[in-house]
């Protein structure tokens, strides 16, 4: 039937939508005009699909008809008026011109109540029933026939609004379903009905609609929490995959979304969660784009004065004509987002619509919104809130076999959480995650500046958190809180500053070279990521180390799978929260806890690797090796698989006679005592000049009567605990080995007598080169000195070098000749020279021999994490790329300070 519409607003729309899709042909839509440039919706669903549409400001003038509309609309040749809410007085010659006349809607049921303002009058009167006609107009336009009616009860808070809502504007069949039946018909059934609401069934006494992506589900019936289903032969489980519901046969079924009554869905899988969501930080143009949508939401809900963070879009009257709009605009005004209509009832707020929007913007699924289980501690005045998962594919779940440890406080050894212990399956899937990321993911592929954006917002949320991060820091690991806020945590934060400032500037260069005539060359080289990279960090330093390996590796545009050491995981896993609240990619950053001997060697096997840095023992430095090689064998994969290694060290320092003294006694108690003693580049052995010794040793130990140990917390603390209690039982056999050997124990030595894992600050004294105390080790607060005679600069230098480590050293004098004539023989990857332990995020760090190969930090590390790319262009513009690899030599780095010139 050709049919002619006469109406505006959602409801109008609504019902042309029916209309077509029931086959009928309008030949014309006649609504309202523009109001503020902006089209009624029923013209904008109708323009859209080509239907004429008619935008008369009247229909009459003074009384009368105006000709020139009415033969406009005659034109359309319309067999029948379709009426819903109609505004405008039509003249009763537009009533009747079609031979079938004309239908109009009526909000009440008729007689009661007629005119515009029906369904008002419905609840001024406190009818108990309200109504719904379509009826056939004559002269009195709502005195006609009635073709049908439907009625509804009026609840006792019923609104317009909610009327119109519940009841006029049509949201599809909704059903309770029957649990007394086969599972099969109980799948049939819930699919069968409209997606949006859908069936319902009650659990825990609360109405919940099933969304329709129901499915039948074979073997094995996954692990949940119960919960109880009403009519049904057992409780359903709500499980990580959705409800699992249960027939009277004893099948399962899936649901994958529940609906509440009052419009909001979520994920059934998050039915029992009090878990929180991390709320995402906006760019500049996100914000831009958010105040656009929060336009179109006042389009949509024009009876609310203001959208705010909480506005409800159902709860202000919106129906599901509304979401269709809703998409449907955001779609052409946003960047072309897709976005679903379930989108809309998982994010019901304006904010929550905001955040679910941003993250689809930037290529995550709604479905892949972090959730995070935090484990809660109030502590330092505040309360830490740690994540304890394995973080993988932009997700905190457990590990895959269910398997957690105890990470330990060594202030008091007491547990602080359960972490989970991840599994080789649980690596793979990590690597797999961030092979996805790098293949055909955004991080790879996006501009340089606006990766080094995500970069710089992710320092800025850690140092935001840096209170935090420190107090975490702290109790996992036993840093004294001040320095873990300005050495732990302020340095990552300095480091990713760093590195995102060089995201842009990783180029390549263009060279110069003989041309082959008569043709013209030009031959450039690019820096391109390596692809996914692994690292496996220490327990000295958990997070700084986490920055300084990952932060040059990402700003390169590679992926990563992480390793924390397995005592002191939480402030990497708090980090990857960070990161998703900073924008960064789902499957860019993988963080998996658990042992070196699982975890870390999988990660030396695994042939997706294109790069592994690690920063730990010597020997598992050299088992790494090992497998790196034997990975390459056996899987084919070209041996220029990178490895970087920052090993062991036995870091000596020299002090000279004409030293600045306060500044040797200063310097040299901070380069074995820092941190604990738990410093890689700690100096393992002091040789102080003969005429000096004894003077020298007596200042350090009245200084060392001065430091105050215990709680890392207490601001006034200077030595905290050790790390964890095998390494405190591993320094105190250390100390009873120099004892044995002869070296004379001036001070410490000994464990604290108190809770916890404390060490005493130790002097030992004598110590010959062939001593093992002079030669391995102690990674503690142990100060190893020997002395060396007047004057025997080159005596000295060669029991310094005399070590098969590498990593760093310091020299102590005021003479520049002697200085530099020392600096340059030591065989160091750093030299300090009247400073000790000063490194700066701009500063190559890395060692010689077997302290390992490969630096952090500086402008030299983006290189490292890069294929460099030769490319050839001729005349004929064929192009050749050849794989380079560049053997770099790095001289000794050294700090100066305090020099005579």
């Amino acid at each position: 039937m050709k049919l002619a519409l006469i109406g505006q607003s959602l409801f109008g729309q609504e019902v042309y939508t029916n209309l077509r899709k029931q086959g009928h042909k309008v030949v014309g839509v006649f609504t309202v005009p523009d109001k503020d440039g902006k089209a009624d919706p029923l013209a904008v669903v109708a323009e859209k699909d080509g239907t004429p549409v008619f935008k008369f400001p009247r229909w009459r003038v003074k009384g009368k008809p105006i000709p020139e509309v009415v033969e406009a609309y005659k034109a359309v040749g319309a067999e029948l008026n379709v009426m819903p809410f109609c505004s405008q007085f039509i003249p009763m010659n537009v009533i009747d011109f079609p031979k079938h006349g004309s239908i109009i809607y009526h909000p009440s049921i008729l007689p009661r109540h007629r005119g515009a303002s029906a369904i008002n009058w419905t609840l001024i009167e406190g009818d108990k029933k309200a109504g719904f006609s379509i009826f056939w107009a004559d002269d009195g336009l709502d005195t006609g026939p009635i073709l049908l009616q439907k009625e509804c009860a009026v609840e006792p808070n019923d609104t317009v609004d909610t009327l119109y809502n519940r009841f006029l504007f049509p949201e599809g069949i909704k059903s309770m379903v029957n649990m007394a039946q086969p599972t099969e018909v109980i799948h049939n059934f819930i699919r069968g009905h409209d997606k949006v609401p859908g069936a319902w069934v009650v659990t825990d006494g609360k109405v919940h609609f099933l969304n329709i992506y129901s499915s039948m589900l074979s073997g094995s019936v996954p692990t949940g929490q119960p919960v109880e289903v009403e009519g049904a032969s057992q409780p359903g489980l709500i499980a990580k995959s959705g409800l699992i519901l249960f027939g009277f046969d004893g099948k399962a079924l899936q649901v994958k979304n529940l609906q509440f009554e009052d419009g909001k869905m979520i994920p059934a899988s998050k039915y029992f969660s009090s878990e929180e969501t991390a709320s995402l930080d906006l760019t500049d143009d996100e914000k831009k784009m958010a105040e656009e949508i929060r336009v179109i939401w006042k389009g949509i809900l024009s009876n609310v004065p203001v959208i705010d963070d909480t506005t409800d879009f159902f709860k202000s009257g919106a129906a599901s004509m509304d979401v269709v709009r809703l998409v449907e605009e955001v779609k052409q005004k946003c960047g072309g987002v897709q976005l679903q209509n379930e989108d809309v009832y998982m994010a019901t707020t304006f904010q929550s619509f905001i955040q679910m929007f941003v993250r689809r913007l930037r290529g995550e699924d709604q479905e892949e919104e972090l959730v995070i289980d935090y484990v809660t501690k109030d502590v330092n005045n505040m309360t830490v809130k740690m994540p304890y998962q394995c973080f993988i594919n932009g997700k905190f779940e457990d590990a895959e076999d269910g398997k957690t440890y105890n990470t330990v406080n060594p202030t008091d050894g007491s547990v602080i959480c359960k972490v989970s212990y991840a599994s080789v399956a649980d690596v793979d899937r990590a690597v797999s995650a961030a092979k996805e990321a790098f293949d055909n993911g955004p991080w790879g592929k996006m501009n340089p500046r606006d990766r080094g954006r995500l970069l710089y917002r992710l320092a800025d949320l850690m140092e935001e958190h840096q209170e935090e991060l420190a107090t975490i820091e702290t109790i996992d690991s036993g840093a004294v809180y001040t320095l873990a806020l300005k050495t732990h945590v302020g340095m990552s934060i300095q480091t990713f500053r760093y590195f995102a400032g060089w995201c842009d500037k990783i180029q390549g260069s263009t060279i110069p070279i003989n041309q082959a005539r008569p043709n013209r060359n030009l031959t450039f080289t690019k820096k391109e990521p390596l692809g996914v990279c692994a690292i496996v960090i220490p327990w000295n330093y958990p997070l700084m180390m986490l920055a300084w390996k990952s932060a040059a590796c990402l700003a390169a545009g590679n992926t990563l799978v992480l390793k924390p050491a397995q005592v002191t995981p939480l402030t990497a896993l708090k980090f990857a929260e960070l990161t998703v609240k900073a924008g960064i990619p789902k499957g860019v950053i993988n963080i998996v806890p658990g042992s070196g001997g699982l975890v870390g060697q999988r990660m030396s096997d695994h042939p997706d690797i294109r790069k592994l840095g690690f920063t730990g023992s010597t020997p598992i430095g050299k088992q790494i090796m090992k497998s790196r090689l034997l990975c390459c064998y056996y899987s084919n994969i070209s041996c220029i698989t990178k490895v970087s290694l920052e090993l062991g060290g036995k870091s000596p320092l020299i002090i000279f006679s004409d030293c600045d003294m306060d500044k040797a006694v200063r310097m040299g108690m901070s380069s074995v005592y820092f941190n604990k003693g738990e410093n890689c580049i700690a100096a393992g052995r002091l040789f102080v000049e003969e005429s000096i010794h004894d003077e020298y040793i007596r200042r350090v130990v009245e200084e060392i009567k001065k430091m105050k140990i215990g709680d890392p917390l207490d601001r006034s603390t200077d030595h905290g605990p050790q790390n964890h209690k095998a390494h405190l039982d591993k320094l105190v056999e250390y100390c009873e080995i120099g004892v044995k050997e002869g070296a004379t124990l001036v001070y410490g030595g000994r464990q604290v007598d108190r809770p916890g894992f404390f060490m005493e600050p130790t002097v030992f004294t004598d110590v010959e080169d062939h001593m093992f105390i002079a030669k391995e080790e102690s990674f503690g607060p142990v100060m190893v000195v020997s002395k060396f005679k007047d004057g025997d600069v080159d005596g000295v230098l060669s029991r310094a070098n005399n070590t098969e480590f590498g990593l760093a050293s310091g020299v102590f004098t005021r003479d520049i000749n002697k200085a530099m004539y020392v600096s340059e023989r030591l065989e160091a990857g750093t030299v300090f020279v009247n400073t000790y332990n000063k490194t700066d995020v701009a500063a190559p760090f890395g060692g010689f021999k077997q302290s390992g190969f490969g630096k952090d930090l500086g402008k030299s590390e983006q290189n490292t994490h890069c294929i460099i790319t030769l490319y050839h262009f001729k005349t004929s513009f064929m192009t050749m790329r050849i794989m380079c690899m560049c053997i770099q030599v790095r001289k000794p780095c050294m700090s100066t300070c305090g020099l005579k010139l």
